[in-house]
């Protein structure tokens, strides 16, 4: 180890290894809670993503800042050093004394990077897969596709690379925290006493993202090769409706390049010990109904007023939700992808409490299986409208028309490949409808299958919730699991529309 000098001002963190070393016990005490600089601006091995590659760069430049530990985080500081521990105070952890699974390493430093809504740095998320794509041997390319929004495809290429590929999908945006909620900063990637990583992003979705590359790097260091080619996106804005994302991406003729034949994307955990495999979603329909009405003095009965019109609205629209929860509750056997979900979450309406508006609207969230005939319901609601009265309204503000699902019957080859590997690996397997939406639907949309498949068992589902986390042994057996999944979708003899 090159000698590192102590300084007075308080600067970022920097540490120069030679290849092969392993920090000391004094190194790491600096990490924590000293103020150190080293002679040189290039971090070499073992840390430029966790594996020891002695003339690999963790940075250009090489600096990785770590902020005084007892002070509050800045957002500006998007990453930490590989060899700070980051464990709860007191808590030694599963990785204490050094002994962190690499891919754990990896996965808690793709935590830190701070990409949530509604300024996500994506420019640092796509640097960082970019390195360990290079890392990995993968061929890269960046495709913009509207200002500010890139997607980033890394590239496994086939043997035969005429035959259609394999596509893995994964989101680096991640939805807003209420800190204050939170046991540990939700941005810190804090490992606790029971190898439990809390972070925004640990189920939804960075776990599948590096999950999908270290499953890569096993199967290159094996030496293994397939014929189709293995597709890696990683993709801006799903948690805002993905609209700047893969909507646009699936139009553009960089994604048609690709060639798609099979796609996987994120699931949900599942408390269980089953696994939840999503192979179509519902439609989201968003619908605001506006009520038109009588004006007048509060102090008045005012006859055909916009609230009384809303009030039939309202009633019509949540005896249907009622209706839902009841047969969702009365029957074991369906789950909540399985019925249509409706809520009131938007209500406009008045200038003063003592006048009667003129007009009054509400926003309703909807959720439709595919099995529900479209056509019919728009009809229903449109219905519910017209006998609240004259003057009412509604219009779209988001309708999704596709409902197109993914084959699980065995005779279909990509299926038979994925339900295959999970019963020689003796995973039990729920078949569901994903209740919300993902960037799934865009390349069904496509004409494309596609899974929704996170390997989260026996984790309670907290994506959105406060205090977000993931067992570092589930995660690691994500990876084993990707491992087998790949050389089998990879492997699927040439189908009959390939010639």
């Amino acid at each position: 180890m090159e000698t590192a000098r102590k300084t007075a001002s308080v600067e970022p963190v920097m540490v120069v290894m030679r290849s092969g070393q392993e920090p000391s016990e004094m190194v790491m005490r600096a990490l924590l809670w000293g103020r150190w600089h080293a002679p040189s601006g290039l971090f070499l091995s073992p840390c430029p993503l966790g594996y020891p590659h002695p003339t690999t760069p963790c940075v250009p430049g090489g600096k990785i800042g770590v902020p005084d530990p007892g002070r509050h985080r800045d957002r500006a500081t998007r990453s930490r050093p590989i060899c700070s521990p980051g464990m709860a105070p007191g808590k030694p952890g599963k990785s204490a004394g050094g002994s962190e699974d690499p891919s754990v390493t990896l996965f808690r430093q793709y935590l830190r990077i701070d990409t949530v809504h509604p300024k996500p740095d994506y420019d640092a998320a796509i640097q960082f897969l970019e390195r360990v794509g290079t890392d990995l041997g993968l061929a890269s390319q960046k495709v913009e596709v509207c200002q500010g929004r890139v997607v980033l495809v890394l590239t496994w290429l086939g043997t035969n690379p005429r035959l259609r590929s394999i596509l893995l999908n994964s989101h680096t945006d991640v939805v807003p925290v209420f800190e204050e909620h939170w046991t540990y900063p939700p941005f810190e990637a804090v490992k606790d006493s029971q190898g439990n990583i809390y972070a925004r992003g640990a189920q939804d979705m960075k776990c599948i993202s590096i999950q999908y590359l270290e499953a890569i790097r096993r199967l290159k260091a094996e030496g293994k090769s397939f014929a189709r080619t293995i597709h890696l996106t990683f993709v801006p804005d799903e948690e805002v409706g993905g609209h700047k994302g893969m909507e646009m991406f699936v139009q553009r003729p960089e994604f048609r390049a690709l060639n798609v034949g099979f796609a996987l994307d994120e699931g949900l955990a599942s408390p269980s010990d089953t696994f939840s495999v999503f192979y179509g979603e519902k439609s989201p329909w968003w619908i605001k109904v506006k009520c038109v009405g009588s004006p007048g003095h509060g102090s008045r009965f005012i006859s055909n007023t916009a609230a009384e019109k809303m009030h039939k609205v309202i009633t019509s629209f949540l005896a249907f939700r009622e209706s839902e929860k009841q047969r969702l509750k009365s029957d074991t056997r369906l789950t909540l992808g399985d019925v249509t979900s409706l809520n009131l979450t938007m209500l406009e309406g008045g200038v003063s409490f003592n006048v009667v508006p003129s007009e009054m609207a509400a926003g309703f969230d909807i959720r439709i299986p595919p099995t529900v005939d479209l056509k019919a319901f728009e009809k229903q609601v449109a219905g519910w409208c017209q006998a609240a009265g004259d003057g009412v309204t509604y219009e779209f503000h988001q309708k999704c028309m596709d409902q197109h699902i993914t084959s699980t019957e065995e005779s279909d080859p990509w299926w038979k490949a994925f339900s295959g590997v999970c019963r020689d690996m003796k995973l039990q397997l729920k078949l569901e409808i994903f209740p919300a939406a993902t960037d799934s639907r865009y390349i069904r949309a496509a004409g494309h299958p596609a899974i929704g498949f996170s390997p989260m068992n026996r984790t309670p589902v907290l994506l959105h919730d406060h205090n977000e986390f993931l067992n570092e042994d589930v995660f690691l057996r994500g990876i084993d699991i990707y491992a087998h999944l790949l050389p089998a979708l990879a492997s699927v003899p040439p189908l009959p529309a390939e010639g």
